[in-house]
């Protein structure tokens, strides 16, 4: 009986001790910016989210092109484009809901990422989701342009 009753109690001290560790973690949500003295994003707007598959390319006139090291982590919205764009409509529920995201049809979109984000991919086939920037271009004419939050290359086979 002696014994019985030593396991009953171990079992409680392990089962309390668990469940003061677990409420000293709080609810897990994270308050304060990560990295002080630099402004964090936006959250994402998932009425303008869309899915995209198409070909990552250069946007220099030759379709040739490159990135200094130096300017691997800088932001770039001229750097890249997605060409032979076709949208996907498997996403969740709310996702492309905007006027400006049902609207976009193109076949080419700006890109708009790390140049980091975006060099391995160049000349690949790609998945591709983003958010669709509704200010128009500089010069009027130019592609829409897709904030990217998710890129993933499909297959092995480069773009032609």
């Amino acid at each position: 009986m002696a014994k019985g009753s030593c396991e009953c109690f171990v079992i409680l001290v392990v089962s309390a001790l668990t469940t003061v560790g677990l409420f000293a973690q709080g609810t897990g949500r994270l308050t304060g910016n990560p990295t002080p003295g630099t402004p964090q994003p936006d959250p994402p707007n998932l009425a303008d989210r869309i899915t995209l598959t198409g070909c990552v390319r250069w946007a220099a006139p030759d379709g040739r092109g490159s990135v200094p090291t130096q300017e691997l982590n800088t932001l770039s919205t001229s750097t890249f484009v997605l060409t032979n764009a076709t949208r996907l409509t498997r996403v969740p529920p709310g996702t492309g809901t905007s006027d400006t995201a049902k609207k976009s049809a193109s076949q080419t979109y700006r890109l708009s990422a790390l140049n980091s984000a975006l060099a391995p991919f160049a000349g690949a086939r790609v998945e591709i989701s983003g958010e669709i920037d509704d200010r128009p271009s500089s010069d009027g004419a130019a592609p829409p342009m897709l904030k990217v939050g998710f890129v993933q290359r499909l297959g092995k086979t480069p773009c032609s």
